[in-house]
């Protein structure tokens, strides 16, 4: 079963690659990884390996999976090697190098559900600014929520964002320097508020463009699957195949973001993609896949 999925894999890798070309041609990037464990010959036990996601945006709506050894910055380095424009993910320092290099074009977006976290795994140590600070975080998602019922995209967003946010942004900034000396740099709530501040103008950043997402759960809903799959399959059985699992999951994570069945379009994918011209690969892509069906369903329901 192994051999099939990997030869499965190995067919589809031509149109991965071409989803990864769509993915980096986005305006803004979210990432995340999750660790994998992974069988390895030399060890009599499993090592740790590690899934990296990239959602691509509304115009580019794929998700893409990639697989590497090791949690090293070289993953990130080779996927994101092409792309300039916004990435948005956790604080975690091996993305550091793309904003410390202005010739690379990349702007950092951080994540407001990490911020709310560690004020939410504060409340116990520090009860009453822990609650100022998640009431103040909940009124900017208050706002996200206008957005969404109002369907505003682009500038009327970030119209909204700059009317409604910012001023709640800054009664944010100036509570948290008002605090900063009260509390113990070492608490949870003072690691909370020194990973706000240094991480503030990151932070602050969607209200720029309406285009930019408040948080990154974007990316973290889509590795729940490797999550919750890690209890089924337990491992992977090679390097190889953290390379399979990424490129068949981004097919089926993609066919989920966009509502289309993932068994009807792999089934009629793999009757088609030997035989398919690679000048018209791009027709075989999810997305293009499912507009073609639609209006293939269309025409018959006349």
């Amino acid at each position: 079963m192994c051999d099939w999925m990997r030869a499965c894999a190995d067919l589809a890798s031509p149109l991965y690659e071409l989803m990864k070309q769509q993915v980096l041609g986005s305006k803004a990037i979210q990432t995340d990884d999750t660790p994998v464990p992974v069988l390895d010959p030399d060890l009599p036990h499993t090592r740790t390996g590690r899934i990296w996601t990239y959602v691509g945006d509304g115009e580019h709506p794929y998700i893409v999976y990639d697989y590497t050894p090791t949690r090293s910055r070289d993953g990130p380095e080779e996927f994101l090697k092409a792309f300039w424009g916004y990435l948005q993910a956790d604080a975690n320092s091996g993305y550091d190098h793309f904003y410390e290099e202005p010739e690379r074009g990349i702007e950092e977006v951080a994540c407001m559900a990490h911020v709310r976290r560690k004020y939410w795994e504060a409340q116990s140590s520090d009860l009453m600014r822990s609650t100022v600070m998640l009431a103040y975080i909940r009124l900017l998602y208050d706002v996200e929520r206008e957005a969404r019922d109002r369907k505003l995209k682009g500038e009327a967003r970030q119209a909204l964002r700059q009317k409604k946010s910012k001023p709640i942004l800054e009664d944010i900034h100036a509570y948290l320097e008002r605090e900063r000396p009260h509390v113990l740099p070492k608490s949870p709530a003072g690691e909370a508020i020194a990973y706000t501040l240094s991480n503030w103008k990151a932070l602050i950043r969607y209200c720029e463009d309406g285009d930019l997402e408040i948080d990154n759960t974007g990316a973290e809903r889509s590795l729940r699957g490797v999550a919750v799959g890690r209890k089924n399959w337990m491992f992977y059985g090679s390097d190889n195949g953290g390379r399979t699992a990424a490129v068949l999951s981004s097919l089926i994570a993609t066919s989920k973001r966009l509502g289309v069945d993932p068994f009807a379009y792999l089934r009629d994918l793999f009757e088609r993609l030997s035989a398919h011209p690679q000048s018209r690969l791009a027709e075989l892509l999810p997305d293009q896949w499912k507009a073609a069906r639609h209006a293939v369903d269309g025409k018959e329901g006349r």
